[in-house]
């Protein structure tokens, strides 16, 4: 039997003109014959043959026998479903995107930015839980540990670089085992900044902010976990909030390929 197309086959598919020539053909005049198609083309049967098998392979048409004619058909569904998971959802996003900035503006007090970002990884729940809490996991893909028992209110400790911050406001605010987690940001020290090599302007800057926040929402999707971060508490125009914004894509693109792999980024692209 063979396999379903794949998005991937799809996109394959309709990378080729002559490919989106056939369907244009078929989207304005459904259920024409291989001879039709090439004289509409003015292309060899041959080549016309194998670029309808590639769309045929590709869910993007189908067949039908009419006696000894074999008649081809657009068939809809994987545009459809390539509408409804990328292009419709872009789209969305951007309608919902200006009707967030018209609310912005009309509204008397402006909201907190925030850094939020999802992603999707191959693991179970107990897994990406472990990765985000155990030390000897973070270190791989993060560079630092954060060592705690994990319980709503205890206290836990950064490394980074051989630097250890502790501070009794660095502490776990939820804790819901495989669901869950959030934490405050860490403390800007002197320490800190010279081990990691920020520069003495940001940690001042860093330093003078309201201590931010990180929640982590791990909820599982079949065979993935779809985790959402988001890092909040910030005032407009922090310091923080731009170091994090491009930190955490780095931090968690090395833990989903941690997680999917068992490897680590290359050094060049590590936080």
């Amino acid at each position: 039997m063979a396999a379903y197309p794949r998005t991937d086959d799809v996109f394959r598919a309709l990378a080729d003109p002559s490919r989106r020539r056939l369907l244009d053909s078929l989207n304005a005049r459904n259920g024409q014959t291989l001879r039709e198609l090439c004289s509409e083309l003015e292309m060899a049967r041959q080549s016309v043959s194998k670029h309808l098998a590639v769309l045929e392979g590709a869910n993007l048409i189908t067949t039908v026998r009419r006696g000894r004619e074999k008649l081809h058909y657009l068939n809809a569904a994987p545009i459809n479903d390539i509408a409804e998971r990328w292009i419709a959802l872009y789209e969305r996003e951007r309608v919902h995107a200006l009707a967030d900035l018209k609310r912005a503006l009309e509204e008397t007090t402006m909201q907190k930015p925030s850094f939020v970002y999802t992603t999707y990884i191959h693991a179970t729940p107990e897994q990406l839980w472990q990765a985000l809490t155990d030390p000897a996991f973070t270190r791989r893909y993060w560079g630092a540990t954060l060592e705690s028992d994990w319980q709503a209110g205890s206290a836990y400790r950064w490394q980074q670089n051989g630097v250890a911050i502790a501070d009794p406001d660095q502490i776990v605010l939820e804790s819901d085992p495989y669901h869950r987690l959030s934490y405050t940001w860490h403390t800007h020290t002197p320490e800190w900044a010279e081990a990691t090599g920020f520069s003495d302007e940001f940690r001042a800057k860093a330093a003078s902010e309201p201590r931010s926040k990180v929640t982590f929402d791990l909820e599982p999707m079949g065979e993935t976990v779809k985790l959402t971060v988001v890092h909040d508490g910030f005032e407009p125009g922090s310091t923080v909030l731009e170091s994090v914004s491009e930190g955490w894509p780095r931090v968690l693109s090395g833990l989903k390929t941690l997680l999917e792999t068992g490897e680590t980024l290359p050094a060049s692209q590590r936080p």
